[in-house]
């Protein structure tokens, strides 16, 4: 009788049984030295080509970039992506061009870069574009849902600025918190975004308006930092801490902001909790700085709303964590997530995978994904345009793309070749075809030009000092 009622309680969800699974040590990759900025930041970021990380470098801001394929040992030499003067403190790829990644730094800078294909063979340091409006640190960098080139920038000046980064333009910028700014997220369609602050403010922000159209003070009740994100249906899902300094997660309306949907109390770690989340499967992965497991749920629309389903444990404490967005999963083993956790010197890969006997494709599991092709342009977006993502099936698995042929636009950087700080006026680049070497030729022809006519400078004024001289001595004689 009690063993039949127990089995009635079971609630039934096929995220269940999810169970973890690191990698073979040969899957991962060793020897890289994770940076050790104290900022909560992830330090990584992942999509179907690439694992990217903040990594420590001599004077100036790093991150080291390599194809997925390329497990094992990395080399000390191999080329990293520099050209910020300070250290990088987030990193975000874009969802819409596997190629194209943003960096934010402490040098008051943002920059958008373009990664080839290939191994890198040379360090990357000419970017896209800088981005150049923040006073203080950049800290965070999150790129827009659905629209292509829309970036967003917060810093420590307290400021968020919203960039064409395919003009290199400011948009929209909001000085709206008083204080530090620890986290952002915009919603599924991109028409609001939501932020956690050191004054201990939850709001959610429409941007084009330029407004906070929702807040709440004190979502967790501990003065230690929080961070936010928006579910798919609306909802937002918070950690932080009690003032009791235990962990916390909630889930709030944003419509509704006086009680929460839920709260739950975790444990006594004082590592933040950083939250990633699965649109698909409405799942969110908790992975503390410090801790060395991962705990996941499952978000629904009953009672208790978050379910505890399990947690992943390892022996070492993560660093920080990269996320693969849905496309990049392999279906075929009913994998439903990957995680990348950094260590101090290594990157560890992490399945979540269905315990599934069938080797047929599971519809249930994967439903239709966000693909990379951007639903509007920016100029759409700013008019008031709302579109969720354009979906795409993962029947057939997802083969990433090749590099887009990048092409000669003058108001879309993106849509151009990379093009450096350096002026161009000397040569007609339009008329050259966009290549890896011909934009080399370039830099090389400019150099030269450059430097032909700093030669003719100096030669002008030795004459005109020999003149001068001569002049002198006739006068003297």
């Amino acid at each position: 009788m009690n063993f039949s009622m127990s089995r009635s309680i079971v609630r039934q969800s096929k995220f269940r049984h999810v169970y973890g699974q690191s990698l073979k040590a040969e899957q991962s990759y060793d020897d890289i030295r994770v940076s050790k900025v104290t900022w909560d930041s992830s330090f990584c970021a992942v999509n179907p080509k690439f694992l990217a990380v903040i990594v420590e470098s001599s004077g100036g801001g790093a991150f080291l970039v390599l194809p997925l394929s390329k497990t094992g040992r990395v080399d000390k030499n191999y080329p990293l992506v520099v050209g910020h003067s300070g250290p990088i403190l987030d990193i975000d790829w874009c969802p819409h061009d596997d190629n194209v990644i943003a960096s934010g730094s402490e040098d008051c800078t943002a920059m958008v870069w373009q990664i080839p294909d290939h191994s890198l063979i040379r360090p990357v340091t000419d970017p896209i574009v800088v981005l150049e409006g923040h006073s203080k640190r950049v800290g965070i960098i999150s790129w827009h849902p659905t629209t292509r080139n829309i970036l967003l920038s917060a810093g420590s000046d307290n400021l968020i600025i919203i960039w064409n980064v395919g003009t290199g333009e400011p948009l929209i910028s909001m000085e709206d918190h008083p204080d530090l700014i620890y986290s952002i997220s915009w919603n599924r369609n991109g028409s609001l975004f939501c932020t956690t602050c050191k004054d201990r403010r939850l709001r959610v922000c429409d941007p084009r308006k330029r407004e906070v159209v929702a807040e709440r003070l004190a979502p967790h009740e501990g003065i230690r930092p929080m961070r936010a994100i928006f579910t798919r249906d609306g909802n937002i899902f918070t950690t932080g801490f009690t003032r009791m300094s235990q962990r916390e997660l909630g889930l709030w309306d944003p419509t509704n902001f006086e009680e929460p949907i839920a709260l739950l109390e975790l444990d006594t770690s004082n590592g933040v909790l950083l939250p990633y989340y699965d649109a698909d499967a409405n799942m969110v992965y908790l992975c503390g700085k410090g801790d060395s497991s991962v705990r996941y749920f499952e978000i629904t629309e009953e009672p208790p709303y978050v379910h505890y389903l399990n947690t992943f444990s390892s022996k070492e404490p993560q660093r920080g964590m990269g996320f693969m967005p849905k496309r990049g999963v392999d279906v075929t083993k009913c994998e439903i997530a990957r995680l990348f956790k950094l260590h101090d010197k290594k990157c560890e890969v992490i399945t979540m995978t269905v315990p599934r006997k069938s080797d047929l494709f599971q519809d249930d599991l994967y439903p239709d994904t966000a693909g990379p092709e951007p639903a509007m342009e920016p100029d759409e977006w700013l008019d008031g345009r709302d579109e969720d993502p354009i979906l795409m099936s993962l029947r057939d698995g997802y083969i990433p793309p090749k590099s887009r042929e990048l092409k000669v636009a003058k108001k879309n950087v993106l849509d151009s070749r990379p093009s450096t700080r350096r002026s161009m006026s000397t040569l007609e680049t339009n008329s050259l075809p966009v290549s890896s070497s011909s934009f080399i030729f370039i830099l090389l022809l400019e150099e030269l030009q450059n430097l032909k006519a700093t030669v003719l400078s100096q030669e002008k004024r030795i004459c005109d000092l020999e003149n001068k001289l001569s002049q002198y001595t006739n006068g003297t004689d």
